[in-house]
């Protein structure tokens, strides 16, 4: 697999550290809100990114972190007269819920910045101890200039760079680009002692502490949106390797960013949208396909078209699922033909050349559209033999579980069985017409936990 590596600028070979065992880390979100679209790029691209290399053979160790503790979230903290550990605790869970409606898969570690203090600190005193951070009035400073390599991720070279939005420059600081790795606490915030008194991480020293500790001093991959190139990922490095005087990422990934009617995404716009808004309305599997139907560094363009081409993309790939069960089961016996065979194992290295092209979805999704329309003339052949079907079927299958898509056709296998019978008898009553029945089932299903819906795919369950 090739990918365009940030630190280089070209494409490259993904050679593991260790032979067939991949390390990433994926910077996480901000616990004080819940996730909007442009949250839910990353966290897309980087779940097909994981399930290809598990495809592929790879075992991957996937570590993503929580910030939950941010001069953010005491502030949303205190205009709701809770704790910040309350706050961050609860978006963590509104977090985990919109993560699992786009069927990402739950990091390996997910390690929050409260539960790793020790590390964060040690951190710190090497960087004062070696003289690469220093301390002012209680706050610690990386010393910019003693890291020659500033700016290689960005492509800036040091003497360029000017002290941007994100960077507070203040009279404390020896350069105005220097930036805290220790902040001292303000009345009444949240703190831990540290040897420069009471105080709390600077953003960017988390991830390098429990990302080093988690998966070594250097990573094989570190991931993350287009935004946090400059300054997040490339005061990581700085940071990182002036600790452990190794290399810290041998790769670096990031996606595109998410326009709304071709405007940035902007809370004073008033363009600006959650996951759960849009859910809402299509569903998280409709935002998950429109997330990877673009290559990951595209720019995406949200607007209600594209929502509903997405929408129906899918229902036309269920469709073909959904057909090509029925014909499994009215399908006679046989094994698949030769020709089959080839034709399968074609479609399948079509997906998978598009996807060795740094992660080229889109091409692997039109990989899988030629696959569906086989598949549908297949099921249209009353004589098509079944073996034929269900090889065909076992590859489907294969490539959409990459993709993280038609996952809603698993639900059923995790419905109680008692929910499952309530189900069966409200079918009965609405194909009897008996339309008042069918609406005293559906309430007690809703009792037991499972939301009923019609849709054109057929009838759909979800957990409440």
């Amino acid at each position: 697999m090739h990918i365009y590596n940030t630190l280089t600028r070209k494409k490259e070979e993904l050679v593991p550290i260790e032979p067939n065992h991949i390390r990433i880390y994926a910077c996480g979100p901000t616990v004080y809100n819940y996730i909007h679209i442009g949250n839910a790029r990353p966290i897309c691209a980087f779940d097909v990114l994981r399930r290809y290399l598990k495809y592929r053979g790879y075992e991957v160790t996937y570590v993503q972190n929580f910030t939950d503790v941010d001069d953010k979230i005491i502030r949303r903290a205190n205009e709701e007269g809770v704790p910040a550990s309350e706050l961050s605790e609860r978006y963590i869970r509104e977090y985990k819920t919109d993560a699992h409606g786009l069927n990402v898969m739950d990091a390996d570690i997910h390690p929050k910045v409260t539960e790793n203090m020790d590390l964060i600190i040690d951190m710190v005193k090497k960087l004062v101890e070696s003289g690469h951070a220093y301390e002012s009035n209680g706050d610690v400073y990386f010393r910019t200039t003693s890291f020659s390599d500033y700016g290689k991720l960005s492509g800036q070279p040091m003497e360029e760079l000017q002290a941007g939005a994100r960077i507070d420059v203040n009279d404390q600081k020896e350069n105005p680009l220097d930036f805290a790795v220790w902040k001292a606490a303000k009345p009444g915030e949240p703190y831990w002692e540290s040897p420069w008194g009471k105080g709390r991480p600077g953003w960017h020293i988390e991830c390098s502490a429990m990302s080093t500790h988690y998966l070594g001093d250097t990573l094989d991959l570190h991931c993350g949106g287009q935004d946090l190139i400059f300054p997040h990922h490339e005061n990581e490095i700085a940071q990182s390797e002036a600790a452990t005087g190794k290399a810290f990422s041998h790769y670096w990934m990031h996606n595109g960013y998410i326009n709304i009617d071709n405007k940035k995404m902007s809370k004073s716009l008033g363009n600006f949208f959650t996951v759960r808004e849009v859910a809402e309305q299509y569903g998280y599997e409709v935002i998950r396909y429109m997330m990877i139907q673009a290559h990951y560094r595209s720019p995406i363009n949200y607007c209600k078209e594209l929502l509903d081409a997405c929408k129906a993309s899918l229902e036309r790939l269920y469709t073909c699922r959904n057909t090509l069960d029925r014909a499994i089961a009215a399908a006679p016996a046989g094994d698949c033909s030769e020709a089959a065979k080839e034709l399968f194992a074609q479609r399948e290295q079509q997906f998978i050349t598009a996807m060795d092209d740094d992660l080229n979805t889109a091409d692997g999704i039109t990989a899988l559209f030629e696959l569906a329309r086989e598949l549908n003339r297949m099921s249209s052949d009353a004589t098509t033999p079944k073996g034929q079907l269900e090889a065909g079927a076992k590859l489907f299958d294969s490539l959409t579980d990459v993709l993280g898509i038609l996952y809603q056709r698993k639900q059923e296998d995790a419905i109680p069985a008692e929910v499952q019978t309530l189900i069966e008898e409200r079918a009965a009553a609405r194909k009897a017409k008996n339309f008042a029945e069918a609406d005293r089932l559906r309430d007690a299903i809703a009792a037991l936990g499972y939301r009923v819906k019609e849709t054109r795919q057929g009838t759909q369950i979800e957990k409440l």
